[in-house]
C-alpha cells in the first residue's frame, strides 16, 4: 500500500522550493495510491489537487481544504460522492471512470455553492435512465455537466418532473446494489490469484519425462550447448506467457476488484522480473575501508584519475579529482576526515590516506563547470602560511648595476633641493660685442650681427653701395 508522506509531497513540490505549508498546487497522480490522508493538515492552502489514475477507494480526510478549487479523482475506484460540504471554494470536480453507482450522493453537493463544472463520464450512474436531468435538478449552481454546457431550458424541464426522477433513480440504484453484492460474492469466492512466476519448478520438471530431456540432449550437436537446466527455463517462459496471455483474454466485470487484481498482478510481475535480474550465487560482499585494527585502506573503485598536491606556501593539501564531466554533483558525497578523505561516485568509493592532519571543518570542495573536475581544499592542522616576498619583473629594474644595489631612501621631514653652484653658468655679456668692431660713429654692419647669431656671413657683392640716409635694420 502506497501511502501520502511528507518526503512524497516534497519531491512534488519543487516549484514551490519543496515548501509544504504554502504549497496551492500539488500532482500525485499514477503513485498508486490507494487513501487520502495529511494532506488537511500539512497544506492547507491548497487550490489544485491532483490524484488521477490512483486506487483510492473513497473521497476523505479534504473537509479542511476550505480553498480547494479544483480537485482530480479521475481513475479511482470511488463509488459514492461524499465528504466535500467542507471544501467551500470547490469550483470543478473530475470523478471520470470511477465506479460511482448511488446517483443520489449527487445531492451531497447542493452546499458546495459555488460548484461549476462536474464530470462524471464512465460511472455506472450515467447509464440510469434521467441521469443528466437529476444532476440538474439536484445542483441548480451547475454550469457544466460532463462537458457539455447547461442551458436554462434543460433546467426547467428537469425541476418540473423532479419527484418522478427521484422516485425512478431509486428504483434504477435498488437494482445496481443488488447486481453489485453478487460481483462481491464472486469475487470472494476465487481463491487462486495469478501469478506469472511464482511457479514449482518440480511440477513444471514432471511435465517432461526424463526419457524426453534424454533424447532431446543427446540430438543435440557437440558443437551446440544444451543442457537441462535451459530446456526447463523454455518450458518455464512458454508456462509464463500462456498464463498471462489467459488472463488478459478472460473476460471479467469492471469492478474495482477487478482493477485491484490487474494492479496486483502487473506488480507480481514487476517484481518476478527484478528477482530475474538479481545475480545467483552469494552476495558480494562489501569492500573492506578501515581494517579492524583501525588502518586506513586506499580504495578506488570508481578508477577515476586523481592528483594529491602539497601546497606548502598556503600550508594546505589539494585534492584535484577527475569526476565525470556530466555527472549529477548531488550523486556525489564528499566526506573529509582529519587522516583521509572519501568521495562517493554513484555508490561507488575513492578512499585516500592524506601525507598530513587536515581540518575538516575548514575544507572545501568545488566542482569546475568546464571539466567537471572536482577540488578539495584541506587546510593542514600543523603549520603556518608562508608570506610571500615581492619581487619585481626585470623589466622594471634599472640598467646601472649601482642604482640597484642602492636601498631606496626613506623621507623623513621636510627636505629642500639644493643646486650644484659649479653648474651654475652665467651669460657673459662682454664677450657678445667685440670691442675692436665696436665704433661710436655708426651702427655695427650687418654681417657682424650675423656672426653674433652665430649664422655663415654671406658675401656681400661688389655692386652694392652703402646709402647712409638709409636706416640700418633693427
Amino acid at each position: 500500500m502506497v501511502r501520502i508522506t511528507e518526503d512524497l509531497i516534497r519531491r512534488r513540490a519543487e516549484h514551490n522550493n519543496c515548501e509544504i505549508f504554502s504549497l496551492e498546487e500539488v500532482s500525485l497522480h499514477q503513485q498508486d495510491i490507494e487513501r487520502i490522508e495529511l494532506l488537511d493538515k500539512w497544506c492547507r492552502d491548497l487550490k489544485i489537487l491532483y490524484l488521477q489514475n490512483n486506487l483510492i477507494p473513497k473521497i476523505e480526510n479534504v473537509g479542511r481544504l476550505k480553498k480547494l478549487e479544483y480537485l482530480n479523482l479521475a481513475l479511482n475506484n470511488i463509488e459514492v460522492i461524499e465528504n466535500l460540504e467542507g471544501c467551500e471554494s470547490l469550483k470543478k470536480l473530475d470523478l471520470t471512470v470511477n465506479f460511482v453507482g448511488l446517483l443520489s450522493s449527487v445531492e451531497s453537493l447542493k452546499h458546495n455553492v459555488h460548484l461549476r463544472e462536474l464530470y462524471l463520464v464512465g460511472n455506472p450512474c450515467t447509464e440510469f435512465q434521467g441521469y443528466r436531468q437529476y444532476v440538474l435538478a439536484c445542483l441548480p449552481q451547475l454550469q457544466w455537466l460532463d462537458g457539455t454546457a447547461i442551458g436554462r431550458a434543460e433546467r426547467i424541464r428537469a425541476l418540473q418532473d423532479l419527484d418522478g426522477l427521484r422516485r425512478r433513480v431509486l428504483q434504477q440504484e435498488t437494482e445496481y446494489l443488488e447486481k453489485r453484492e453478487k460481483q462481491k460474492k464472486k469475487e470472494q469466492k476465487k481463491t487462486t490469484h495469478s501469478n506469472p512466476q511464482d511457479l514449482d519448478h518440480k511440477e513444471l520438471s514432471s511435465n517432461f519425462s526424463d526419457e524426453a530431456m534424454e533424447n532431446r540432449y543427446q540430438d543435440s550437436t557437440a558443437e551446440s550447448e544444451y543442457s537441462p537446466e535451459q530446456d526447463q527455463n523454455l518450458a518455464l517462459n512458454s508456462h509464463s506467457e500462456e498464463q498471462e496471455r489467459e488472463f488478459w483474454e478472460k473476460p471479467c466485470a469492471f469492478t474495482p476488484e477487478s482493477r485491484l487484481e490487474a494492479h496486483h498482478y502487473l506488480e507480481e510481475k514487476k517484481r518476478a522480473k527484478e528477482r530475474q535480474r538479481e545475480p545467483k550465487g552469494k552476495a558480494k560482499a562489501p569492500r573492506t575501508l578501515i581494517t579492524a585494527e583501525g588502518k586506513v585502506l586506499n580504495v578506488n573503485e570508481a578508477k577515476l584519475d586523481f592528483n594529491l598536491t602539497d601546497d606548502e606556501d598556503n600550508n594546505c593539501v589539494l585534492l584535484d579529482l577527475h569526476v565525470y564531466r556530466h555527472l549529477d554533483t548531488s550523486l556525489l558525497d564528499v566526506d573529509v576526515q582529519p587522516t583521509y578523505v572519501r568521495v562517493t561516485v554513484k555508490r561507488k568509493v575513492f578512499q585516500l590516506v592524506l601525507p598530513a592532519e587536515v581540518k575538516p571543518d575548514s575544507s572545501t570542495a568545488q566542482r569546475s563547470q568546464t571539466t567537471g573536475h572536482l577540488l578539495l581544499t584541506m587546510p593542514k592542522a600543523h603549520g603556518e602560511i608562508k608570506v610571500k616576498k615581492a619581487v619585481l619583473k626585470p623589466s622594471h629594474v634599472k640598467k646601472s648595476n649601482k642604482n640597484a644595489e642602492e636601498k631606496p631612501k626613506v623621507m623623513t621631514g621636510c627636505e629642500r633641493l639644493e643646486v650644484d653652484p659649479s653648474k651654475i653658468s652665467t651669460v657673459d655679456l662682454a664677450n657678445i660685442v667685440p670691442k675692436e668692431n665696436y665704433t661710436a660713429q655708426g651702427p655695427l654692419p650687418f654681417s657682424w650681427g650675423l656672426q653674433a647669431c652665430g649664422a655663415q656671413e654671406k658675401p656681400v657683392s661688389k655692386e652694392f653701395v652703402d646709402d647712409p640716409e638709409v636706416p640700418p635694420l633693427i
